[in-house]
C-alpha cells in the first residue's frame, strides 16, 4: 500500500528548474507527478513556457488525462527552439510577468500540489524585464532543481543554488540525473555537492533507459521510490 500522503493543509506549489536546458527535468517532474497522484495526492503539472516542439507536454498530460487542457497546462508553446523571449519578439507577442503568474495561479486551484517546470535553467529570459528567476520569486514557490550527473555540473550546480538564495529561496533539494555514458565526475558529483550545499540534500537518480515511465528496472524503482519519497516528505507539512 502506497504511503498516502497530506499535502491538503496548505495548497503546495513546486517549481522544478534546471542548471541548463536538457538535464532532465521533464523525467523528474513525470516521475514525481506519477508517484504522487498513486500516493494518493491530487497533483498535476504543467509547463508554461515550452520551447522547440510539445512533446515535454505531451509526456506530463499523459499522466494527468483529460483535466487540464493544453493550453492549461502550457499557455505559452513557441515551435523554435530558441528562448522564450527570443520566440516572442520575432512573434511580436507581450508576455507579462503578472499575466503567467496569474495563469499558474488558476491552474492551482484545480489540484492539492501544482508541478511547474521551467524553460531552461534559471536566468532564462522569459518576457520583457524577467527571467525564471523573476516567475519564481513572484510566485513565492518552493524549489527542486535538476542537473545532469556529468563534468561542469559542480559549478552549474553551486551557481544555480547560490542565484536562488540570493532570491531569498533556498531549494528544497538537488537532483542529479545520471545518464547512459558516464564520465569520472559522475562518481564523485554527488559526495562532493552534498557536502558543499549542506544542508540542502542531493540525491541522484541512475540513468532509468528508454521509456522510463514504462518500465522500471525492478533493482532501480525502489532507488527511484526513494529518493521521490525523500522530495515527497520535505513538502509535507511541520
Amino acid at each position: 500500500m502506497p504511503h498516502q500522503i497530506d499535502l491538503t493543509s496548505r495548497a503546495r506549489t513546486l517549481f522544478i528548474t534546471g542548471t541548463d536546458t536538457g538535464v532532465g527535468k521533464t523525467l523528474f517532474t513525470a516521475l514525481l507527478l506519477r508517484h504522487l497522484r498513486e500516493s494518493g495526492c491530487h497533483a498535476l503539472a504543467m509547463k508554461p513556457f515550452c520551447s522547440g516542439g510539445r512533446a515535454d507536454v505531451r509526456l506530463l498530460q499523459s499522466l494527468q488525462p483529460g483535466e487540464l487542457t493544453d493550453h492549461e497546462m502550457n499557455p505559452y508553446s513557441f515551435a523554435e527552439p530558441v528562448a522564450p523571449l527570443v520566440a516572442r519578439e520575432a512573434r511580436r507577442k507581450k508576455i507579462r510577468l503578472g499575466q503567467v503568474v496569474a495563469q499558474i495561479r488558476k491552474t492551482h486551484t484545480k489540484c492539492e500540489t501544482l508541478l511547474i517546470e521551467g524553460a531552461g535553467g534559471l536566468m532564462v529570459p522569459l518576457g520583457p524585464g524577467f527571467t525564471v528567476a523573476d516567475l519564481i520569486r513572484k510566485l513565492r514557490s518552493e524549489v527542486v532543481v535538476v542537473a545532469r550527473n556529468l563534468l561542469g555540473t559542480i559549478n552549474h550546480s553551486l551557481l544555480t543554488v547560490g542565484a536562488l538564495k540570493a532570491i531569498g529561496n533556498e531549494p528544497l533539494a538537488l537532483i542529479l540525473m545520471s545518464s547512459a555514458t558516464r564520465d569520472l565526475s559522475s562518481r564523485s558529483n554527488q559526495k562532493v555537492l552534498a557536502d558543499l550545499l549542506k544542508p540542502i540534500p542531493v540525491m541522484e537518480l541512475p540513468f532509468l533507459g528508454e521509456r522510463p515511465l514504462a518500465k522500471l528496472n525492478k533493482k532501480i524503482a525502489p532507488l527511484v521510490r526513494g529518493v521521490l519519497g525523500k522530495v515527497v516528505r520535505s513538502l509535507e507539512p511541520g
